[in-house]
């Protein structure tokens, strides 16, 4: 059981690393989040796609966002960073250079 931190609202606490979730759910708010920029959904399509959150879930966490935007914005900047250098350090893949000998990619 992790240990988890309250945080004000009511559907959202801190875990043990210090990053906002949905409580009852593995849920983080960043991932919320990534879905809303990356696929523009609104509160009623993320229920769509995440049936198991409540529409009072995901307004609290689309709350918390809006309340701590700074915050949150930064650590997915981190994340992307981090994405990034994985992804450079792990180098091409063998079945990207195959295809790309094939001129199948570029």
């Amino acid at each position: 059981m992790t240990k988890a931190t309250n945080t004000g609202y009511k559907y959202i606490e801190f875990d043990e690393q210090n990053v906002p979730f949905i409580i009852g759910t593995r849920m983080k708010v960043v991932e919320i989040i990534t879905s809303v920029y990356a696929y523009g959904w609104s509160a009623e399509e993320l229920h769509f796609q995440y049936p198991h959150l409540t529409m009072s879930q995901i307004h609290s966490a689309l709350a918390y966002y809006w309340d701590n935007k700074e915050e949150i914005d930064a650590d997915m900047q981190k994340r992307l960073e981090n994405v990034e250098n994985l992804r450079q350090q792990a180098g091409e893949s063998a079945i990207a250079k195959r295809l790309r000998t094939q001129g199948l990619i570029k």
